[in-house]
């Protein structure tokens, strides 16, 4: 009889390993918020580390730079502009400064962070989003167009803003007919997966107010799920079966008659909350009040969901932050990080991939979502889509120039010309002289100064006319939303006018 060879499936993923980092690299004495809401808690970038926690009369959350480690003074800033308890927090994606959160007070605040973090109290938003009836729990920034932000609440209500001008595009008030347990936007934003307590699992398209695709019962259990788009289009879902036993399920979003894969996991009451990396197409899953994350693979070949490994402790995760691919150390060959939250601290975990070449990686890090937005708000309302802008982690991330910065600068956007804090890269001059060659006579310097003087004066007139079509693009935009969403109302009128409702 011959032994089979290649039983074991190959993946250079197959032999990652998770430490936790000593404690003098931890956070400690973080009044961690007591909300029972299914949250991760935390939030991580490049640059900070946002924790939600207890304040008293309000709702307040910690954000500390990155490398910040040790003890955190009772006295320490916080951002705490809400009037009850902050239930979601999200940073921008395509400016580590810009932060969102969703409060039990019904509304949405996007606070822009200082380089090198609070030096006092924040309390003023740099815009307040209301249009929610009861408290708003669910947050998920557009993946590739700028300012464009989702909210989900109690109301059952889902709404997308342009945080820029405070403006709300679009809302869906009658896709969900219960609480909406999470909400996802897929690779290139173009659809919004959701799941919610009865138990369905529905793809919409936001900008038209239809449901794509729905399927009934992903999960039997009762308890929460949670659904996240993969990069390929396909959905992965966590939840409860019948017997309260945790699943795991891959949906093709083609056909969503049956799973494409379930896997069950143990009995524990604890949300799964997943976690995405579409460059190594690995899931992470941190139950809270677990002591273990658990990794797998999702690739094109049954069973698709590969389990990897798991990373445990002794003590239980609250909730966990997990930071993208441009704030992690490439030396290291680390894939991953994640920012444990414990009862009163925060603890770092790297995934890493073990090599001996000290050299760059290129096969564990394929070129990744940068910070620069593929649209502008605008361009999404009008319909466009596009994937996102990747960049290289070659040598580390450096912040390339922006194409799009002097347009974001120049309209009413939250990267605004006087602070220039918010924004990821500083804004290049718009129309610099060209200096003369030293060998030039003084003839020729004239002529070139001149003739750079009238290009200069060119470029500025060109600005400004760029800047009033974008602006009439913008209002069209706006005038076209809002012409649908009086067709909403005006359908909606009709109905209760026919007592249908």
């Amino acid at each position: 009889m011959s032994f089979r060879r290649g039983v074991v499936r190959q993946s250079k993923f197959r032999h990652v390993f998770a430490q936790a980092w000593k404690a003098e690299h931890c956070i400690d004495d973080v009044r961690v918020s007591r909300v029972t809401w299914d949250s991760p808690l935390c939030a991580v970038n490049p640059k900070f580390i946002a924790v939600i926690v207890e304040s008293g009369g309000g709702g307040a959350f910690l954000v500390v730079p990155i490398t910040k480690s040790g003890r955190i003074d009772q006295t320490c800033s916080t951002v705490c502009g809400h009037l009850a308890p902050v239930l979601d927090i999200q940073w921008c994606p395509h400016d580590d400064n810009i932060i969102a959160s969703a409060s039990e007070d019904n509304t949405v605040k996007v606070w822009q962070i200082p380089d090198g973090g609070l030096v006092g109290p924040m309390t003023e938003p740099l815009v307040t989003l209301e249009g929610h009836s009861k408290r708003v729990g669910i947050l998920a920034w557009h993946p590739t167009a700028f300012n464009i932000l989702l909210s989900a609440g109690c109301d059952n209500v889902m709404c997308v803003w342009d945080v820029g001008t405070g403006e709300l595009v679009y809302q869906l008030s009658d896709a969900h007919p219960d609480l909406i347990y999470s909400a996802c936007w897929n690779r290139d934003g173009s659809a919004v997966c959701t799941v919610s307590k009865d138990k369905a699992l529905r793809v919409i398209d936001p900008r038209r107010g239809t449901v794509l695709k729905v399927r009934e019962k992903v999960h039997d259990g009762t308890r929460p799920m949670r659904a996240v788009f993969l990069s390929d289009g396909k959905i992965l879902t966590t939840g409860f079966s019948r017997m309260s036993e945790r699943q795991m399920a891959l949906w093709d979003t083609k056909d969503l008659t049956e799973p494409m894969a379930m896997q069950e996991m143990d009995t524990s009451n604890g949300v799964l909350l997943p976690f995405y990396d579409p460059d190594t197409n690995m899931v992470y899953l941190c139950g809270k009040g677990d002591c273990t994350i658990r990794y797998f693979e999702v690739t094109d070949e049954s069973p698709y969901v590969h389990f990897l490994n798991l990373y445990s402790s002794k003590e239980p995760q609250r909730g966990a932050g997990y930071v993208s691919k441009r704030g992690l150390d490439v030396n290291k060959c680390e894939i991953a990080r994640f920012y444990k939250v414990h009862e009163r601290k925060i603890e770092p975990i790297s995934m890493t991939v073990p090599r001996k070449s000290d050299l760059f990686q290129g096969d564990l890090y394929p070129d990744t979502a940068g910070l620069e937005p593929s649209l502008l708000a605008e361009e999404w309302i009008a319909g466009q889509d596009a994937p996102p802008l990747l960049v290289s982690l070659s040598g580390g991330y450096a912040v390339p120039p922006s194409k799009h910065r002097d347009t974001m600068r120049g309209r009413p956007k939250l990267a605004s010309q006087d602070s220039g804090a918010g924004a990821p890269a500083a804004a290049a001059p718009t129309a610099t002289p060209t200096a003369p060659a030293v060998a030039r006579e003084t003839e020729g310097e004239t002529r070139g100064n001149a003739a750079d003087g009238t290009a200069d004066r060119l470029k500025k007139e060109d600005d400004v006319l760029n800047e009033i079509l974008a602006e009439m693009k913008a209002l069209r935009t706006v005038v076209l939303a809002q012409s649908q969403r009086i067709e909403i109302l005006e359908r909606q009128l009709a109905r209760i006018e026919d007592g249908d409702v």
